[in-house]
Protein backbone atom coordinates (compact mmCIF):
# COMPACT_ATOMS: atom_id res chain seq x y z
CA UNK A 1 0.00 0.00 0.00
CA UNK A 2 1.32 3.42 -0.98
CA UNK A 3 0.51 6.25 1.43
CA UNK A 4 2.04 8.88 -0.82
CA UNK A 5 4.46 11.57 0.34
CA UNK A 6 4.70 12.07 4.09
CA UNK A 7 5.69 15.38 5.60
CA UNK A 8 6.44 17.07 8.92
CA UNK A 9 3.85 19.74 9.64
CA UNK A 10 3.36 22.21 12.48
CA UNK A 11 0.63 24.79 12.96
CA UNK A 12 -0.14 26.80 9.81
CA UNK A 13 2.20 29.76 9.47
CA UNK A 14 1.49 32.75 7.22
CA UNK A 15 3.87 33.66 4.43
CA UNK A 16 7.11 35.13 5.69
CA UNK A 17 7.49 38.90 5.72
CA UNK A 18 9.81 41.50 7.14
CA UNK A 19 8.02 41.54 10.51
CA UNK A 20 8.31 37.75 10.85
CA UNK A 21 12.00 37.84 10.04
CA UNK A 22 12.51 40.65 12.54
CA UNK A 23 10.78 38.60 15.23
CA UNK A 24 12.81 35.52 14.30
CA UNK A 25 15.98 37.60 14.78
CA UNK A 26 14.88 39.31 17.99
CA UNK A 27 13.66 36.29 19.98
CA UNK A 28 16.95 34.31 20.11
CA UNK A 29 18.95 37.51 20.60
CA UNK A 30 16.83 38.45 23.63
CA UNK A 31 17.12 34.89 24.97
CA UNK A 32 20.92 34.96 24.84
CA UNK A 33 20.99 38.47 26.28
CA UNK A 34 19.08 37.02 29.24
CA UNK A 35 21.60 34.18 29.52
CA UNK A 36 24.45 36.68 29.45
CA UNK A 37 22.77 38.72 32.17
CA UNK A 38 22.39 35.56 34.27
CA UNK A 39 26.06 34.69 33.85
CA UNK A 40 27.14 38.22 34.79
CA UNK A 41 24.68 38.64 37.68
CA UNK A 42 26.33 39.19 41.04
CA UNK A 43 23.39 40.33 43.19
CA UNK A 44 20.34 38.43 44.40
CA UNK A 45 17.93 41.05 43.02
CA UNK A 46 19.36 40.55 39.53
CA UNK A 47 18.78 36.80 39.70
CA UNK A 48 15.22 37.32 40.96
CA UNK A 49 14.58 39.83 38.15
CA UNK A 50 15.88 37.34 35.58
CA UNK A 51 13.65 34.57 36.97
CA UNK A 52 10.59 36.81 36.96
CA UNK A 53 11.33 37.94 33.41
CA UNK A 54 11.87 34.35 32.27
CA UNK A 55 8.58 33.13 33.74
CA UNK A 56 6.76 36.19 32.38
CA UNK A 57 8.14 35.47 28.90
CA UNK A 58 6.85 31.90 29.12
CA UNK A 59 3.36 33.15 29.99
CA UNK A 60 3.56 35.74 27.22
CA UNK A 61 4.48 33.21 24.55
CA UNK A 62 1.91 30.69 25.76
CA UNK A 63 -1.13 32.74 26.76
CA UNK A 64 -1.22 35.80 24.48
CA UNK A 65 -1.95 36.22 20.78
CA UNK A 66 1.26 38.19 20.26
CA UNK A 67 3.28 35.47 21.98
CA UNK A 68 1.75 32.73 19.84
CA UNK A 69 2.38 34.81 16.72
CA UNK A 70 6.04 35.20 17.72
CA UNK A 71 6.32 31.43 18.25
CA UNK A 72 4.77 30.80 14.83
CA UNK A 73 7.16 33.33 13.26
CA UNK A 74 10.20 31.56 14.74
CA UNK A 75 8.96 28.20 13.49
CA UNK A 76 8.17 29.61 10.06
CA UNK A 77 11.58 31.29 9.78
CA UNK A 78 13.75 28.50 11.17
CA UNK A 79 16.79 29.42 9.11
CA UNK A 80 16.69 33.05 10.25
CA UNK A 81 16.12 32.01 13.87
CA UNK A 82 19.03 29.55 13.84
CA UNK A 83 21.38 32.03 12.15
CA UNK A 84 20.43 34.73 14.65
CA UNK A 85 21.04 32.33 17.54
CA UNK A 86 24.47 31.39 16.15
CA UNK A 87 25.53 35.03 15.88
CA UNK A 88 24.17 35.73 19.37
CA UNK A 89 26.26 32.87 20.76
CA UNK A 90 29.41 34.22 19.13
CA UNK A 91 28.69 37.70 20.51
CA UNK A 92 28.07 36.23 23.97
CA UNK A 93 31.35 34.31 23.92
CA UNK A 94 33.32 37.36 22.81
CA UNK A 95 31.68 39.52 25.47
CA UNK A 96 32.85 37.04 28.15
CA UNK A 97 36.17 36.28 26.46
CA UNK A 98 38.20 36.89 29.62
CA UNK A 99 35.77 35.33 32.13
CA UNK A 100 36.86 31.79 33.05
CA UNK A 101 33.74 30.92 35.02
CA UNK A 102 31.21 32.26 32.51
CA UNK A 103 32.89 30.49 29.58
CA UNK A 104 33.09 27.25 31.55
CA UNK A 105 29.36 27.46 32.23
CA UNK A 106 28.58 28.19 28.56
CA UNK A 107 30.70 25.23 27.45
CA UNK A 108 29.07 22.97 30.06
CA UNK A 109 25.58 24.04 28.98
CA UNK A 110 26.45 23.46 25.30
CA UNK A 111 27.93 20.00 25.90
CA UNK A 112 25.06 18.96 28.17
CA UNK A 113 22.60 20.16 25.54
CA UNK A 114 24.51 18.15 22.91
CA UNK A 115 24.26 15.01 25.04
CA UNK A 116 20.57 15.72 25.56
CA UNK A 117 20.07 15.91 21.79
CA UNK A 118 21.19 12.28 21.69
CA UNK A 119 18.89 11.50 24.59
CA UNK A 120 16.06 13.23 22.72
CA UNK A 121 16.64 10.99 19.71
CA UNK A 122 16.26 7.98 22.00
CA UNK A 123 13.27 9.20 24.00
CA UNK A 124 11.32 11.61 21.80
CA UNK A 125 11.92 9.74 18.54
CA UNK A 126 12.55 6.14 19.52
CA UNK A 127 10.48 6.02 22.71
CA UNK A 128 13.35 4.45 24.70
CA UNK A 129 13.71 5.72 28.27
CA UNK A 130 17.47 5.75 28.79
CA UNK A 131 18.31 6.17 32.50
CA UNK A 132 22.01 5.52 31.88
CA UNK A 133 22.82 8.59 29.78
CA UNK A 134 25.44 9.80 32.27
CA UNK A 135 27.13 6.39 32.13
CA UNK A 136 27.50 6.68 28.34
CA UNK A 137 28.63 10.31 28.74
CA UNK A 138 31.36 9.13 31.12
CA UNK A 139 32.30 6.30 28.75
CA UNK A 140 33.06 8.92 26.12
CA UNK A 141 35.34 10.72 28.57
CA UNK A 142 37.16 7.48 29.50
CA UNK A 143 37.65 6.73 25.81
CA UNK A 144 39.25 10.15 25.39
CA UNK A 145 41.46 9.52 28.44
CA UNK A 146 42.77 6.24 27.05
CA UNK A 147 43.23 7.30 23.42
CA UNK A 148 44.49 10.86 23.98
CA UNK A 149 46.77 9.81 26.83
CA UNK A 150 48.28 6.63 25.38
CA UNK A 151 48.10 6.94 21.59
CA UNK A 152 49.07 9.47 18.94
CA UNK A 153 45.56 9.50 17.45
CA UNK A 154 44.53 13.02 16.32
CA UNK A 155 42.17 14.55 18.84
CA UNK A 156 39.35 15.03 16.34
CA UNK A 157 39.44 11.28 15.77
CA UNK A 158 39.51 10.80 19.54
CA UNK A 159 36.17 12.61 19.73
CA UNK A 160 34.78 10.43 16.96
CA UNK A 161 36.11 7.33 18.75
CA UNK A 162 34.29 8.43 21.89
CA UNK A 163 31.03 8.27 19.97
CA UNK A 164 31.86 4.95 18.27
CA UNK A 165 32.94 3.22 21.49
CA UNK A 166 29.86 4.46 23.33
CA UNK A 167 27.57 3.31 20.53
CA UNK A 168 29.33 -0.07 20.37
CA UNK A 169 29.01 -0.65 24.12
CA UNK A 170 25.38 0.35 23.79
CA UNK A 171 24.93 -2.85 21.79
CA UNK A 172 25.19 -4.71 25.12
CA UNK A 173 21.95 -3.06 26.16
CA UNK A 174 20.07 -3.54 22.92
CA UNK A 175 18.90 -7.12 23.46
CA UNK A 176 17.29 -6.57 26.89
CA UNK A 177 16.03 -3.12 25.84
CA UNK A 178 14.35 -4.42 22.69
CA UNK A 179 12.76 -7.32 24.56
CA UNK A 180 11.17 -5.16 27.27
CA UNK A 181 8.73 -2.26 27.36
CA UNK A 182 7.72 0.68 29.51
CA UNK A 183 9.24 0.94 32.96
CA UNK A 184 11.14 -2.33 32.45
CA UNK A 185 13.33 -0.54 29.88
CA UNK A 186 14.08 2.10 32.49
CA UNK A 187 15.04 -0.61 35.01
CA UNK A 188 17.40 -2.25 32.50
CA UNK A 189 19.19 1.02 31.77
CA UNK A 190 19.39 1.89 35.48
CA UNK A 191 20.99 -1.50 36.15
CA UNK A 192 23.49 -0.93 33.35
CA UNK A 193 24.50 2.44 34.77
CA UNK A 194 25.01 1.00 38.25
CA UNK A 195 26.99 -1.92 36.85
CA UNK A 196 29.24 0.32 34.74
CA UNK A 197 30.03 2.63 37.65
CA UNK A 198 30.92 -0.36 39.83
CA UNK A 199 33.18 -1.80 37.14
CA UNK A 200 34.99 1.52 36.73
CA UNK A 201 35.50 1.84 40.49
CA UNK A 202 37.19 -1.57 40.80
CA UNK A 203 39.21 -1.35 37.58
CA UNK A 204 42.71 -0.23 38.53
CA UNK A 205 43.77 -0.02 34.88
CA UNK A 206 41.34 2.87 34.43
CA UNK A 207 42.34 4.53 37.69
CA UNK A 208 39.78 2.95 39.98
CA UNK A 209 37.71 5.36 42.08
CA UNK A 210 40.29 8.14 41.56
CA UNK A 211 39.74 8.16 37.80
CA UNK A 212 42.17 9.22 35.08
CA UNK A 213 43.78 12.39 33.81
CA UNK A 214 42.93 13.48 30.27
CA UNK A 215 45.18 15.63 28.06
CA UNK A 216 43.64 18.88 26.91
CA UNK A 217 41.98 19.11 23.52
CA UNK A 218 44.56 19.90 20.83
CA UNK A 219 43.13 19.71 17.29
CA UNK A 220 45.68 20.21 14.52
CA UNK A 221 48.38 20.64 17.15
CA UNK A 222 46.77 23.68 18.81
CA UNK A 223 46.57 23.00 22.56
CA UNK A 224 43.49 24.82 23.83
CA UNK A 225 45.01 25.03 27.31
CA UNK A 226 47.80 27.32 26.05
CA UNK A 227 45.59 29.83 24.25
CA UNK A 228 45.87 33.21 25.98
CA UNK A 229 45.15 35.74 23.24
CA UNK A 230 43.23 36.04 19.97
CA UNK A 231 43.83 38.88 17.51
CA UNK A 232 45.72 40.83 20.15
CA UNK A 233 43.00 40.46 22.80
CA UNK A 234 43.60 38.57 26.03
CA UNK A 235 41.18 35.65 26.35
CA UNK A 236 40.48 32.83 28.76
CA UNK A 237 41.73 29.39 27.80
CA UNK A 238 38.08 28.28 28.15
CA UNK A 239 37.11 30.38 25.12
CA UNK A 240 38.35 27.80 22.56
CA UNK A 241 36.52 25.07 24.52
CA UNK A 242 33.32 27.11 24.52
CA UNK A 243 33.65 27.66 20.76
CA UNK A 244 34.33 23.94 20.19
CA UNK A 245 31.32 23.03 22.36
CA UNK A 246 29.13 25.44 20.37
CA UNK A 247 30.33 23.94 17.07
CA UNK A 248 29.70 20.41 18.37
CA UNK A 249 26.20 21.44 19.44
CA UNK A 250 25.56 22.94 15.99
CA UNK A 251 26.65 19.70 14.30
CA UNK A 252 24.43 17.61 16.61
CA UNK A 253 21.56 20.04 15.98
CA UNK A 254 21.96 19.68 12.20
CA UNK A 255 22.22 15.89 12.47
CA UNK A 256 19.03 15.71 14.53
CA UNK A 257 17.13 17.95 12.12
CA UNK A 258 18.29 15.88 9.14
CA UNK A 259 17.18 12.72 10.93
CA UNK A 260 13.84 14.26 11.89
CA UNK A 261 13.04 15.34 8.33
CA UNK A 262 14.29 12.14 6.69
CA UNK A 263 12.47 8.89 6.00
CA UNK A 264 14.48 7.34 8.83
CA UNK A 265 13.08 9.90 11.28
CA UNK A 266 9.55 9.30 10.04
CA UNK A 267 10.04 5.53 10.41
CA UNK A 268 11.38 5.93 13.97
CA UNK A 269 8.44 8.18 14.87
CA UNK A 270 5.96 5.70 13.38
CA UNK A 271 7.51 2.79 15.29
CA UNK A 272 7.33 4.72 18.56
CA UNK A 273 3.73 5.81 17.98
CA UNK A 274 2.32 2.38 17.04
CA UNK A 275 4.75 -0.56 16.62
CA UNK A 276 2.03 -2.92 15.41
CA UNK A 277 0.78 -0.57 12.70
CA UNK A 278 4.37 0.19 11.68
CA UNK A 279 5.08 -3.55 11.34
CA UNK A 280 2.02 -3.86 9.11
CA UNK A 281 3.63 -1.41 6.67
CA UNK A 282 6.96 -3.25 6.65
CA UNK A 283 8.83 -1.28 9.32
CA UNK A 284 10.87 -3.31 11.80
CA UNK A 285 10.38 -1.88 15.34
CA UNK A 286 13.55 -3.57 16.60
CA UNK A 287 15.67 -2.22 13.77
CA UNK A 288 14.49 1.38 14.03
CA UNK A 289 14.60 1.48 17.84
CA UNK A 290 18.16 0.16 17.65
CA UNK A 291 19.00 2.89 15.13
CA UNK A 292 17.68 5.60 17.45
CA UNK A 293 19.45 4.13 20.48
CA UNK A 294 22.85 3.82 18.80
CA UNK A 295 22.59 7.22 17.07
CA UNK A 296 21.76 8.87 20.40
CA UNK A 297 24.56 7.09 22.25
CA UNK A 298 27.10 8.24 19.66
CA UNK A 299 26.13 11.88 20.27
CA UNK A 300 26.32 11.41 24.04
CA UNK A 301 29.76 9.81 23.76
CA UNK A 302 31.26 12.58 21.62
CA UNK A 303 29.97 15.23 24.03
CA UNK A 304 31.39 13.28 26.96
CA UNK A 305 34.80 13.00 25.29
CA UNK A 306 35.10 16.77 24.77
CA UNK A 307 33.79 17.46 28.28
CA UNK A 308 36.44 15.18 29.78
CA UNK A 309 39.23 16.83 27.77
CA UNK A 310 38.02 20.25 28.87
CA UNK A 311 38.03 19.28 32.57
CA UNK A 312 41.29 17.32 32.33
CA UNK A 313 40.08 14.30 34.28
CA UNK A 314 37.30 11.73 34.59
CA UNK A 315 36.18 9.48 37.43
CA UNK A 316 33.34 6.99 38.00
CA UNK A 317 31.22 9.50 39.94
CA UNK A 318 30.11 11.05 36.65
CA UNK A 319 28.33 7.81 35.74
CA UNK A 320 26.00 7.97 38.75
CA UNK A 321 22.23 7.66 38.65
CA UNK A 322 21.81 11.24 39.88
CA UNK A 323 23.74 12.60 36.89
CA UNK A 324 21.54 10.57 34.53
CA UNK A 325 18.43 11.97 36.19
CA UNK A 326 19.80 15.47 35.64
CA UNK A 327 20.13 14.85 31.90
CA UNK A 328 16.64 13.36 31.80
CA UNK A 329 15.32 16.39 33.66
CA UNK A 330 16.82 18.67 31.01
CA UNK A 331 15.10 16.72 28.23
CA UNK A 332 11.70 16.66 29.96
CA UNK A 333 11.82 20.25 31.17
CA UNK A 334 12.91 21.55 27.76
CA UNK A 335 10.21 19.66 25.89
CA UNK A 336 10.66 16.23 24.34
CA UNK A 337 12.15 16.52 20.87
CA UNK A 338 12.82 20.29 20.91
CA UNK A 339 16.50 21.23 20.69
CA UNK A 340 16.18 24.88 21.71
CA UNK A 341 14.05 23.80 24.65
CA UNK A 342 16.97 21.59 25.67
CA UNK A 343 19.29 24.62 25.62
CA UNK A 344 16.91 26.66 27.77
CA UNK A 345 16.46 23.79 30.24
CA UNK A 346 20.22 23.21 30.42
CA UNK A 347 20.71 26.86 31.38
CA UNK A 348 17.99 26.61 34.05
CA UNK A 349 19.20 23.34 35.56
CA UNK A 350 22.97 23.90 35.32
CA UNK A 351 23.50 27.65 35.60
CA UNK A 352 20.71 28.72 37.94
CA UNK A 353 21.78 26.68 41.02
CA UNK A 354 25.34 27.98 40.62
CA UNK A 355 24.17 31.60 40.54
CA UNK A 356 22.05 31.03 43.66
CA UNK A 357 25.03 29.98 45.78
CA UNK A 358 25.16 33.31 47.70
CA UNK A 359 21.84 32.29 49.29
CA UNK A 360 23.02 28.74 49.99
CA UNK A 361 20.21 27.87 52.39
CA UNK A 362 17.44 28.65 49.92
CA UNK A 363 18.99 28.06 46.48
CA UNK A 364 17.73 24.49 46.03
CA UNK A 365 14.30 25.48 47.33
CA UNK A 366 14.05 28.33 44.79
CA UNK A 367 15.42 26.14 42.02
CA UNK A 368 12.91 23.35 42.76
CA UNK A 369 10.04 25.87 42.94
CA UNK A 370 10.98 27.27 39.50
CA UNK A 371 11.08 23.79 37.95
CA UNK A 372 7.75 22.79 39.52
CA UNK A 373 6.15 26.05 38.36
CA UNK A 374 7.34 25.49 34.80
CA UNK A 375 6.04 21.92 34.68
CA UNK A 376 2.78 22.98 36.34
CA UNK A 377 1.96 25.66 33.80
CA UNK A 378 3.76 24.09 30.83
CA UNK A 379 3.44 20.32 31.26
CA UNK A 380 4.82 19.80 27.75
CA UNK A 381 8.08 21.52 28.68
CA UNK A 382 9.50 24.95 27.91
CA UNK A 383 9.30 24.49 24.13
CA UNK A 384 7.22 21.43 23.19
CA UNK A 385 7.95 19.74 19.88
CA UNK A 386 5.32 20.42 17.17
CA UNK A 387 3.19 17.41 16.35
CA UNK A 388 4.22 15.41 13.31
CA UNK A 389 1.29 14.93 10.96
CA UNK A 390 1.59 12.01 8.57
CA UNK A 391 -0.65 12.09 5.57
CA UNK A 392 -1.04 12.18 1.81
CA UNK A 393 -0.47 15.60 0.21
CA UNK A 394 -3.18 14.75 -2.32
CA UNK A 395 -5.68 14.14 0.47
CA UNK A 396 -5.89 10.42 -0.26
Amino acid sequence: MNLGPIELTAAPVPAGGFSERAIAVAVPVLAFVGLGWLLAAEHEWEIVAILVGFLAALLLFDRTRAGRAATAACRGQRGVTNASAALAVLALLWAFREEHYALLMVATVALSATACIGLNVQMAFGGIANFAAAAFFTLGAYTAAVLAGHTALPHLLVLAAGGLVTAALGLLLLLPVLRTRGHYVALVTIAFGVMLRSLLEVNDTLGGPQGMKIPGFAPFGLDFGTVSSIAGHEVSFYLPYALAAAVLFALAFAAMRCLELSWAGIAIDAVRTDPIAASTFGLSPARWKATAFLFGNAMIGVAGALYGMMNGFVNPNGAGFGESLMLLSIVVLGGLGNVWGTVAASAVILALPEKLQPIQEYRLLIFAAVVIAILRFRPGGLLPRPLRILGNRNGG
